[in-house]
């Protein structure tokens, strides 16, 4: 490989890791908070054009010297000025990270008082990225329609935020200037301050004060003249925060002594948090136990963390400790304690609306049995909760609430294969809602599915398949999906399902292919073959998903490998002639895919007699079909005129 292609190689490699880092940092809760999420959102939307460019590096690397087309297909894109635009985009990704990593994680106060600065800084980091993007040689680069459109789509963006000037909240600005200048400010504008910079509670202002402490030892122990405004205004917001919530969210054991007749409470009944009883335990993904209302309030306002070990939560799915639950009862009624009253603020508040009593009394009791029951009775409740989940809207919200998907997919690895049916179809009728598709991701529920894909009952495949088409309308799914192992399962399944099955199955692929990376793998996996067979059987009912995958497949090299060896010209031709407008139109595509790179694919369309079709469809098919037919017919005219010759 040349040097050029070397380098733009390694350059997109450490492009495509500068933007997973980007997308790892936790979310920014500072005043700069939208500004950083645009910053962000915009450039994750970069992932798919270098993962995209990856594959096509590491084909080109795999074929090299087999075929002379594949061997220059960089073109200028591997020259200096083609390498030019990959640098500079390393260049503004990497200073971008440094930004975003100062206003996740530094003082909120000193973010504040520096506010017009790193305002610029965001400014010029916009600028310095779509100045990058505008010297990248889109052209010259193998990329698919689907990624090509996006990465215009992005360009834009990053050209609109660059004619954008994103300063500092003006009220927050004047709050800032009269909080640090007047000895006693208003107690409404103090409040109105805690909130902009998040900084409500004692635990909050515990962390800015370490936050400015380690500011002041990063500065060498010299600051400059802002340490004594923020220690001024974080004492001022302190006496706030204490006089607005005399506990300060801040749990003061010794502020209420028990009655000296009152049972002392087990530690281990007690929250980690608030040191009281516990009337509604939940676990988190670290194995710890918290009271739930006390544990949400730590996760909404964005920590990431354990309260009591520190550690990193894989998620944020909260479970039910119905064991706890119990054990808790059991000591109050034995020792004459009454059990705090459940407050119904925690899930009723947001799904209540439409979730019935009764409804809502039978998750519970469902849960429970989930957790705690025995085979017969896990498999009862996760039958029901799949009945209750498919009901409507407001029980899928409430059910995952309650804690249900990561009990449902723990019940994915049961060995009755009934249960693991009713789980894997739970999951998929609580991911019609939009939120809970990424709880069910979060709690590691894709390896899960595709291990029931490849060895549950033909019921559990055939619902994995289609929890699997639920997931990946999320982008980032596509790829953790396909990683997984998940397409020669789909493949499978497509040659052995039912006939709603082999739909589910096809509409997962075609799915993931939209991403690149699995287009390889489905074609690697040998799907082909059988699209081949199911496009050939004409009472089979799958025309419709055989085409549209073959069309989208073409569009990839080896696709169009694949493909051509299938010989598939003549049912295409016959296709083009006899079928629907929507699969005449992507007969002509998967079409124009083989003839445009290989006069023999042309010859054999010549032989069959697809001119006379193609004139037709370039009359009254649909726009895209005529487009295709019409540069098809060109290409034979030619054929026609170098013969004449």
């Amino acid at each position: 490989m040349e040097s050029g292609e070397s380098r733009r190689g390694e350059l997109i490699d450490a492009i495509r890791e500068s933007i997973r880092g980007i997308c790892g940092l936790p979310d920014c809760r500072s005043v700069f908070r939208k500004v950083g999420s645009n910053l962000t959102r915009r450039i994750k939307l970069l992932s798919p054009l270098f993962e995209e460019l990856k594959d096509v590096n590491e084909e080109d690397e795999e074929g090299e010297g087999e075929e002379k087309g594949s061997s220059d297909r960089g073109g200028r894109g591997a020259g200096e000025e083609g390498l030019e635009g990959f640098e500079l985009l390393k260049s503004a990704l990497d200073d971008a990270k440094v930004l975003l990593e100062s206003v996740t994680q530094g003082s909120k106060l000193y973010q504040a008082f520096q506010g017009d600065k790193t305002a610029l800084k965001f400014q010029e980091t916009t600028e310095r990225i779509e100045d990058a993007l505008n010297k990248i040689p889109y052209a010259d680069l193998n990329i698919s329609e689907e990624v090509r459109e996006q990465i215009e789509l992005v360009h834009a963006q990053f050209r609109r935020a660059k004619g954008r000037n994103d300063s500092l909240d003006l009220q927050l600005v004047m709050d800032l200037d009269i909080a640090r200048k007047e000895e006693d400010p208003d107690s409404a504008m103090l409040k109105r301050l805690s909130e902009k910079l998040q900084l409500r509670t004692i635990d909050d202002l515990k962390k800015e004060s370490l936050a400015i402490h380690e500011l002041v030892i990063s500065c060498g122990g010299n600051p400059g003249d802002c340490f004594e405004k923020m220690t001024s205004l974080l004492k001022k917001l302190k006496d706030c925060v204490l006089q607005e919530s005399p506990d300060g969210n801040q749990p003061e054991v010794d502020k209420e002594p028990m009655k000296h007749r009152s049972p002392i409470i087990p530690d281990d009944f007690r929250c980690p948090i608030s040191l009281e009883l516990m009337r509604d335990p939940v676990i988190v993904s670290t194995g710890q136990t918290y009271e739930r209302s006390c544990i949400q309030r730590w996760l909404d306002a964005g920590h990431k963390t354990c309260p009591k070990t520190q550690q990193t939560l894989f998620h944020t799915a909260l479970t039910p400790n119905y064991v706890l639950k119990s054990l808790i009862a059991l000591w109050c009624e034995s020792n004459g304690v009454e059990l705090p009253e459940k407050n119904r603020t925690s899930r009723g508040k947001n799904s209540g609306r439409g979730v019935s009593e009764c409804d809502r009394a039978a998750i519970d009791a469902l849960l429970e049995k989930l957790a705690i029951g025995n085979a017969d009775q896990q498999r009862a409740a996760a039958g029901e909760l799949r009945l209750l989940a498919k009901r409507n809207a407001d029980n899928r919200v409430c059910i995952a609430e309650a804690g249900a998907i990561p009990l449902l997919v723990e019940l994915m690895s049961s060995p009755d294969s009934r249960t693991q049916e009713h789980a894997v179809t739970g999951l998929l009728n609580l991911s019609i809602n939009e939120g809970n598709k990424s709880a069910i991701v979060n709690a590691g529920a894709i390896p899960d599915i595709v291990r029931v894909l490849k060895t549950g009952s033909m019921e559990a495949r055939e619902n994995a398949a289609a929890t699997l088409f639920s997931l990946s309308v999320i982008d980032e799914n596509k790829v953790a999906i396909g990683a997984a192992g998940a397409i020669p399962a789909l493949i499978r399944l497509l040659c052995e399902g039912t006939p709603r099955g082999k739909k589910d199955a096809a509409t997962a692929i075609f799915n993931l292919s939209i991403y690149q990376g699995n287009k390889a793998r489905a074609i690697r996996a040998g799907i082909v073959e059988p699209l081949m067979r199911l496009l050939k059987d004409v009472g089979g009912g799958m025309m419709d998903e055989s085409l549209a995958l073959l069309a989208i497949l073409a569009s990839h090299p080896e696709g169009k490998t694949s493909i051509s060896e299938a010989e598939p010209i003549a049912i295409l031709v016959e296709v083009m002639r006899t079928g629907s407008l929507r699969n005449r139109e992507n007969a002509v595509a998967i079409l124009w895919s083989l003839c445009s790179s290989d006069a023999e694919q042309l010859r054999i369309a010549k032989e069959h007699n697809a001119e006379e079709t193609l004139r037709e469809l370039s009359e009254s098919g649909t726009d895209r079909a005529k487009r295709k037919a019409g540069t098809l017919l060109e290409m034979l005219q030619r054929i026609n005129s170098s013969s004449s010759s």
